[in-house]
């Protein structure tokens, strides 16, 4: 069964688009890049030419003669004499172009051409950019894919468009959600944030109403990646790398969540460490949060590039790197323990990415002053806090108070509470936050018609 997922639309209006240039989806491994790919492809395409360069090690040689279409095309026939080019009805999807990045030279030419849509696609595509973004500049659009959101798993889980906008509703008119809403949403979001997001993880816990198998699958993947380090790691110290991807869970569960390469090795420094952690972030699988010099606009070019938070790109892995009795308190006991600020946090911050939010904090030298994220409108600088407890929010009250910060009116937390709104502070509950972006936007104009 296929689940629908953000980039069905966005395929569906590329296409429509008399204009559009060919396709490359970016993401990390197993995020469901192909299937979705395909399930479009299949539904609006008379011919499907499907080329993945990590199997079929045959269409290695398309580009021999140039990279001309016709040319190209000629050498995929070759190869398999049995494939349709009909000029305004075939698409050719080409994926694990990490495998053979000089495919995406052969763009400029399809653009040109016109006869047939492409779209490109493959895992590790960041660490090998560079190249294809200048093989193909001006030839093609891009589009960033990760693992399913809340937002998608409500899909999955059958849920309608209505029921999940009744969030934002919630967020807009500040209206608290009656018992059964909240007990039903929390027990949801619970459920997913020890699953995460990756497809194949979704559909055994979709299909089978457990948890068992799951963490079977999650631990797989996170070997898989450790394995693209092996693979694709070149001139860089892989068991470095792999450390530091390793070592994340832990760092996470301190109350310093600064990343500290001092954690990883005894001496450890972080020039033993140049490129490790960007090699990485580039592979799609872990996030940066930078840290502000100044909590105040822009966010850009406001940063100390010594100090970052960094996060599992996808909570459900996260979760399957804890030990053994962590794991038994998350699926049984639902128990999140000394996890429970950093799983929280990470779920945030992958919320907040898959939305297209920048991640930055802020942490004062000798000062308790600290806040957990920054998100930004056009005018406002928002403060934005994530409570494991019932504590209050001291910095976050601080911030919004203090005159020097000019550029912050008002502040979110986050927690396992209802909604509210006191003393300049909103509160949601956790799961509301894959919903911040649109509520940001559309906030501005409720306020203008109450008043």
């Amino acid at each position: 069964m296929y689940y629908r997922r953000k980039i069905d639309e966005f395929l569906k209006t590329w296409k429509a688009d008399s204009e559009h240039k060919p396709l490359i989806v970016k993401g990390a491994r197993q995020i469901g890049k192909t299937e979705s790919i395909m399930h479009f492809a299949e539904n609006n395409y008379e011919n499907v030419v499907y080329i993945n360069f990590a199997l079929e090690t045959k269409y290695m040689q398309i580009l021999a003669e140039g990279y001309g279409v016709e040319n190209v095309i000629k050498n995929i026939s070759l190869v398999n004499p049995s494939l349709q080019f009909v000029p305004g009805k075939t698409i050719i999807i080409f994926d694990e172009i990490q495998e053979n990045p000089d495919v995406a030279t052969t763009l400029k030419s399809f653009k040109i051409d016109g006869k047939y849509d492409v779209i490109c696609s493959g895992s590790m595509l960041g660490i090998n950019y560079k190249k294809i973004h200048s093989n193909s500049v001006g030839a093609k659009t891009d589009y960033e894919m990760y693992s399913m959101d809340f937002e998608e798993f409500l899909w999955a889980k059958g849920y309608s468009q209505e029921q999940i906008d009744s969030i934002l509703f919630h967020m807009l008119t500040n209206k608290a959600f009656n018992d059964n809403e909240l007990a039903i949403f929390k027990s949801l979001f619970l459920d997913y944030c020890v699953l995460g997001g990756m497809p194949d993880v979704v559909k055994i816990y979709i299909e089978t109403g457990t948890f068992s198998g799951t963490l079977d699958v999650q631990k797989q993947i996170r070997l898989d990646y450790e394995e693209d380090v092996r693979k694709y790691a070149e001139g860089l110290d892989q068991a470095k790398i792999i450390s530091v991807y390793r070592n994340i869970p832990s760092q996470l569960a301190k109350e310093n969540k600064k990343f500290q390469f001092s954690k990883l090795a005894k001496n450890a420094r972080s020039r033993e460490y140049t490129g490790c952690v960007e090699w990485l972030i580039d592979a799609g699988v872990i996030m940066e949060c930078k840290c502000l010099q100044f909590p105040e606009l822009p966010l850009k070019g406001n940063v100390e590039e010594s100090k970052y938070k960094l996060y599992y790109s996808d909570t459900g892995l996260l979760v399957s790197a804890l030990d053994d009795e962590a794991q038994e308190d998350l699926r049984i006991n639902k128990n999140l323990g000394v996890y429970k600020g950093a799983l929280y946090e990470n779920f945030v911050a992958e919320a907040f990415a898959k939305q297209g939010l920048g991640l930055f904090y802020y942490k004062k030298d000798n000062s308790t002053l600290e806040e957990d994220f920054f998100v930004r409108t056009q005018n406002d600088l928002i403060p934005v806090e994530v409570k494991s407890n019932s504590a209050q929010s001291k910095s976050l009250s601080m911030l919004i108070k203090n005159k020097n910060y000019s550029d912050i009116g008002y502040g979110i937390k986050f927690g396992n509470f209802n909604v509210g709104y006191t003393n300049d502070i909103y509160t949601f509950p956790y799961f509301c936050s894959f919903k911040l972006k649109e509520y940001l936007k559309k906030k501005n104009g409720v306020e203008k018609w109450r008043n």
